[in-house]
């Protein structure tokens, strides 16, 4: 009997000790996952976040988020999403931001918080050379192609030119990705084009078997910043925070320059 009562002791304590083991791993788990975060990005849009030729993701804002990361010691991951899905995804919980070139505009603010701005941009018109598309007006008649659901169809929508009206059909002709734009640019399927200027200078410095013509005119200057659901103010602020502080360190500096300085 007293062998018994021991064997029943030994196995409480022992279950004790396991029940102890098995919440210090659960809530070590639970703090990891409190500090783990799943940005949303379009692995398409370079130079900002795309894949190499390793099929690795790279680019200047995957670069910018990782110094952040690290300064704040959180773990990131990245999740392609569509783009055109972008805030669904964020608040639906998919994700838990939007980083990737992401621009600050009237109509996402109602649906997101956006952190400090880090980068300014401009929308860009683009044509081939040779033709006699010479200013925004000239798009009079013309095929206009830009990604669905971006800031340059916003853009173009809200320009007080109201030069949407006088495209052929009277719209923009929508693509899933600005590679399809500038594919879709370059069969002369479209005439002209409106992208982001950091994405528009960067491809076709990439791609030179094409000439293309850069327009003086343009659809407008933005800036880019992350996107946030809207009861996420902690995460924002610490994200913020840390964006000031490394912009105005030499490390924001050294990818500025790694991505838009070669």
């Amino acid at each position: 009997m007293k062998n018994t009562k021991l064997l029943v002791m030994g196995l409480v304590v022992s279950g004790i000790v396991l029940t102890g083991c098995q919440s210090n791993e659960a809530a070590d788990n639970e703090s990891e996952n409190e500090n783990s975060y799943v940005i949303g990005l379009d692995d398409t849009f370079a130079p900002m976040g795309f894949r190499n030729d390793d099929g690795d993701l790279v680019g200047f804002d995957i670069d910018l988020a990782n110094a952040i990361a690290d300064d704040l010691d959180y773990t990131i991951s990245f999740q392609p999403i569509d783009w055109a899905l972008k805030e669904t995804e964020l608040n639906a919980g998919n994700i838990d931001m939007i980083w990737n070139g992401y621009t600050i505009t009237e109509e996402r603010s109602e649906k997101v918080d956006f952190s400090t701005p880090y980068l300014e941009n401009s929308q860009m018109i683009v044509t081939l050379a040779g033709n006699d598309i010479d200013t925004k007006q000239d798009l009079e008649g013309k095929k206009v192609a830009a990604q669905q659901s971006s800031s340059a169809v916003s853009a173009i929508e809200k320009d007080p030119s109201n030069i949407l009206e006088e495209f052929e059909k009277g719209e923009v002709i929508q693509f899933p990705s600005n590679n399809d734009v500038f594919n879709d640019l370059i069969s002369g399927r479209s005439e002209a084009i409106v992208v982001d200027e950091t994405l528009g200078r960067f491809y076709m410095a990439q791609n030179e078997s094409s000439e293309y013509k850069v327009l003086e005119d343009d659809f407008g200057k933005e800036e880019y910043a992350i996107g946030f659901r809207q009861d996420d103010d902690e995460l924002r602020e610490a994200f913020s925070d840390s964006l000031d502080k490394i912009m105005e360190e030499n490390t924001y500096d050294d990818i500025y320059q790694k991505w838009f300085n070669n």
